[in-house]
């Protein structure tokens, strides 16, 4: 009893650890696809730029001098902006500048995805570029990205994201090592196939591989993945940048998270009937490993403490058992003194309940299909 104890509590923590430790080391191993330069001497695809907004009046005018800058550098972009029934100045700074860009009217809200969906029927362009409001791209950026469709084998195409702002306190600190990780995990699946999906902050794909997206969907996710359903590579690329704010507040992270992680939950279960007739081993792999093992994050790290604790009272250890738990009651009492270590390891123990939380609210059915911006990401 006492050794499956300990077992179980070994194997409850290397599946914990997997996603973030032993799963970027054995992408190593993996052997190498590299994105071949086809046809990089012909004229760059059109393309559209996408982004929807609420209540974004704060994150617009740095957004609008980002777009001039960007169509200084490619006066052929087309950039469309939806409101989403904004209650603030967003929509009226948006109409100002019918130079730069053209807006989608929202008749009701209903959420980005909606959004994205109207956008994409109304562009022009062969590549859609989607982003967010209160991210900016560097403006030399949308070359390279271009420049990767040349390849046919290429559907989608990931930028590499950069928060500005790590050392305003703990929750942004533990937010941006979380991202560098992230960022290095996607770089790692990209260079032997294809990443588990891009993040709305800035990626691409072809216009004629954009899905119906179900409105309380992720659509960023549903979007990049479903390039995976057309046989081709969704990739990430290092030299597409894009810059954006962190949160601050533990708070408006914490819900973020748990958002996010409920609406990509629900994208990948209601995709998988797909995926799963596409998905190669390799591609099983990365998303178990990836995605999933990530999600049960929380209850992984509760069958490992609560195995290692019954197997050291039952195997005589009382003292080893309650050192274990003196060194979680001192991180507990640090955190609440604001020590920096101990209030870090308190964030990502809440984003790790967040994220299965998360899970937990799309077992249940919940949906989360509007959004609103975190305030003390300004």
């Amino acid at each position: 009893m006492v050794v499956a104890l300990y077992a179980l509590s070994l194997l409850a923590g290397a599946l914990f650890l997997h996603p973030y430790v032993s799963y970027p080391l054995s992408l190593r191993l993996f052997a190498k696809r590299p994105v071949r330069a086809d046809s990089a001497n012909e004229p760059r695809p059109s393309a559209s730029l996408l982004f929807s907004a609420y209540n974004e009046e704060r994150a617009l005018p740095a957004k609008l001098d980002n777009l001039e800058a960007i169509k200084r550098l490619y006066p052929d972009l087309e950039i469309l902006a939806y409101s989403d029934m904004s209650t603030d100045g967003t929509l009226a700074l948006l109409e100002s500048r019918p130079d730069l860009l053209m807006v989608v009217p929202a008749t009701e809200r209903a959420g980005k995805a909606t959004g994205m969906r109207r956008m994409v029927a109304q562009a022009k362009g062969e590549i859609c570029i989607f982003t967010d409001a209160n991210v900016l791209l560097a403006p030399d950026s949308v070359a390279p990205l271009l420049e990767y469709f040349h390849n046919p084998e290429i559907g989608g195409v990931s930028g590499t994201l950069h928060y500005i702002n790590n050392g305003d306190g703990a929750t942004a600190q533990v937010g941006g090592l979380y991202w560098r990780l992230e960022e290095k995990i996607k770089a790692l699946e990209s260079r032997c196939g294809s990443m588990m999906g891009a993040d709305g902050a800035i990626f691409a794909t072809r216009r004629a591989l954009y899905p119906q997206v179900p409105s309380h969907l992720l659509d960023d996710m549903i979007a990049s993945m479903s390039v995976l359903l057309h046989d081709k590579r969704l990739i990430s690329a290092p030299d597409v940048i894009a810059y954006e704010r962190n949160t601050t507040d533990p708070v408006d992270e914490f819900r973020r998270k748990r958002r996010i992680a409920c609406r990509s939950y629900a994208s990948y279960r209601h995709l998988w009937p797909q995926l799963a007739r596409h998905f190669s081993l390799a591609d099983r792999y990365k998303f178990v490993s990836h995605k999933l093992l990530r999600w049960m994050g929380a209850p992984l790290a509760l069958v490992c403490a609560g195995s290692l604790s019954a197997a050291l009272w039952l195997d005589g250890r009382p003292g080893l058992l309650g050192a274990l738990w003196g060194a979680v009651a001192l991180v507990a009492l640090g955190a609440m003194l604001r020590l920096r270590p101990c209030v870090m390891l308190m964030e990502i123990a809440a984003a790790i309940w967040a994220a299965f939380l998360g899970v937990v609210d799309a077992w249940r059915g919940r949906t989360y299909q509007t959004w609103s911006p975190a305030k003390s990401r300004d």
